[in-house]
């Protein structure tokens, strides 16, 4: 793609591709010239039923013809209470009702405000390579890159960040690496907020655009013993992780951990807008009159595609395609890694998988740049990630089948030999 073809759009914008789609079918793009390209990135993880799937096409082409915009707070439609149902149905514990939004950011932004209105409490700990959202109270929440927040500053206040355990980025096993962090959150309750100021944790079980970096048992459990001990709540950012992408329908339950709030958005409705949080119902009502609203949350025609997409995720069992297919796509990296030391790790669950790359110990970003250009110019779509964009990432549709992660690693290996 040419850059006259961009002309009208902010320079600001940083484009990871050169492909310019005319349309999509199931895991592939396809230009104007008919060039197909394997989208391993799913529009960052959203269309989780792949392109235009037949089933959340139709139901959307029904819904456009009868309603497409009915503000929920002005006037109640029937399929965001039918969706309204159906999530409560997935929701860990007493999970039970739900904002609704656009973006991730701003239900980002909604649990900020619940985690202090129902604690009375000013301080919110998140996590050392968190990504929330740019919107000024999300990305003052964000530190997964100095992109997010960079001459922003003054941030918000009342943010504390603790360390989470990335045990490659330490040079530790896991297990060192849990020890450090959870001490340092004791350290954190000791010198820099109290736990009568901190209201609760907001963290990501799986960090995102902080590199693919899985939590692990017992630091997630680490975090609901000091909730509850201190009287904090547990909030979880599933946007990325969330509705089948990890091998589970929600990532969390991978620790065996009940948290007070859950986000998510992404793969929600197959790329449509639509974000959400929950919380239990004498929570959520501990929130102040008037902070929570929006014009375009819980589009009508975004929920009739959430619903859609829900009954494509359990008709065609994605979850468990998710874990099957990303236990096939892991080992295949993994055995590429062996001939390739310059990949440092190998990580994430499920559809959500990263490659680090490293030169002479350190993040090599340029190679992994490399990588995902000669990766598109084969026909195969990647991402980055990671605060020098040195990991590779993985997020597949989860509808990808065995003989397509084949193919996919196929292009990768070829291109981890050419691009150096």
């Amino acid at each position: 793609m040419s850059a006259e073809k961009i002309t009208h759009l902010s320079p600001l914008l940083h484009q990871a591709s050169h492909v310019l789609a005319e349309r999509g079918e199931g895991i592939y793009l396809y230009t104007r010239e008919g060039k197909r390209y394997i989208d391993c990135t799913a529009g960052i993880g959203v269309t989780s039923t792949g392109h235009c799937h037949p089933k959340v096409v139709a139901a959307v082409r029904e819904q456009v013809g009868k309603l497409i915009h009915g503000q929920y707070t002005t006037i109640m439609h029937q399929p965001i209470l039918d969706l309204s149902a159906r999530l409560a149905e997935k929701m860990p514990g007493d999970i039970d009702t739900f904002f609704y939004a656009s973006a991730g950011a701003e239900v980002a932004e909604g649990v900020m405000r619940l985690l202090r209105h129902a604690t009375g409490r000013p301080n919110i700990i998140v996590f050392h390579g968190g990504f929330h959202g740019r919107t000024m109270g999300a990305a003052s929440m964000t530190t997964s890159g100095t992109a997010y927040t960079s001459g922003l500053q003054p941030l918000m206040g009342g943010v504390i960040v603790a360390p989470f355990p990335a045990a490659l980025r330490y040079g530790w096993s896991e297990e060192q690496a849990t020890d450090f962090c959870l001490r340092e959150l004791d350290f954190i309750f000791d010198t820099l907020s109290a736990p009568q100021d901190t209201a609760g944790f907001l963290v990501e079980p799986i960090q995102g655009e902080g590199g693919f970096i899985p939590a692990n048992r017992r630091f997630m459990q680490g975090l609901r013993e000091r909730a509850d001990r201190h009287g904090m709540l547990l909030a979880v950012d599933e946007v990325q992780t969330g509705n089948g992408r990890t091998g589970k329908y929600w990532a969390h339950s991978y620790f065996d951990v009940q948290p007070d709030i859950l986000m998510t958005a992404k793969g929600l409705a197959s790329g449509f807008p639509l974000s959400c949080f929950a919380a239990p119902r004498a929570l959520m009502k501990k929130g102040r009159p008037g902070s929570q609203g929006g014009t375009y949350g819980g589009n009508v025609v975004a929920c009739v595609a959430a619903l859609a997409t829900m009954d494509v995720i359990e008709e065609e069992q994605l979850v468990e395609n998710a874990a099957r297919q990303g236990q096939h796509l892991r080992q295949g990296l993994e055995a590429l890694q062996q001939k390739h030391p310059d990949i440092a790790e190998v990580r994430g669950l499920g559809l959500m998988q990263g490659c680090e790359f490293h030169k002479n110990g350190k993040p090599d970003g340029d190679r992994a740049a490399r990588v995902a250009q000669a990766c598109e110019d084969q026909g195969l779509l990647l991402l980055r990630c990671g605060p020098q964009r040195q990991v590779v990432r993985w997020l597949p549709p989860l509808i990808i089948t065995q003989s397509q992660v084949d193919e996919a690693l196929g292009i990768f290996g070829k291109a981890l030999e050419s691009a150096h």
